[in-house]
């Protein structure tokens, strides 16, 4: 996260997390039904990707934001949030999800993403770039959490999505 891009100011970093959520966007509801439910070569269909986002989203918004314990908000053990194992964290989420309906994946994406933009609206830019972790060496910015959980994640699982509807 070093090197990542970084906004000027709360204008800037809202049209970016806008202009790659409407792209993500464009590309979810261009899919069939079928192509939803299509496996890529790593086993996950848009609709999981889709649900992944959502489960980061909230990870963002009451572990980063609101800084409550990351195993309230995932919802699971606290050994499980022990070690940040993104492995095992994905995994759970993509079976907690891989059976919901599409309709249901992207009503609760949406709606989200709502509560989302309204907490960063609501959040100043001078409290978006203090540390995230007081004791952090580098002292990381709560914003770099928040481009890696929307701008950097909805790209990253959009081109995933891309990719695997022109392998099939």
């Amino acid at each position: 996260m070093t090197d990542q891009w970084m906004p000027k100011d709360k204008t800037e970093l809202m049209s970016a997390i806008e202009r790659e959520w409407k792209l993500l966007l464009e590309v979810a509801e261009k899919l069939t039904d079928k192509q939803m439910a299509t496996p890529d070569a790593g086993g996950w269909t848009p609709k999981d990707n889709l649900a992944h986002l959502t489960e980061w989203m909230n990870i963002l918004m009451g572990y980063h934001m609101d800084k409550r314990p990351a195993h309230e908000v995932i919802n699971v053990s606290e050994e499980v949030t022990n070690n940040w194992d993104y492995k095992v964290i994905n995994q759970l989420f993509f079976e907690r999800n891989r059976n919901r309906s599409r309709s249901d994946v992207m009503d609760e994406l949406t709606q989200v993403h709502g509560l989302l933009v309204a907490k960063l609206v609501s959040t100043s830019f001078d409290d978006l770039m203090k540390p995230r972790y007081e004791d952090d060496p580098d002292k990381m910015p709560l914003l770099a959490f928040v481009l890696g959980n929307t701008t950097e994640h909805f790209q990253e699982h959009r081109e995933t999505i891309e990719r695997g509807i022109k392998q099939n």
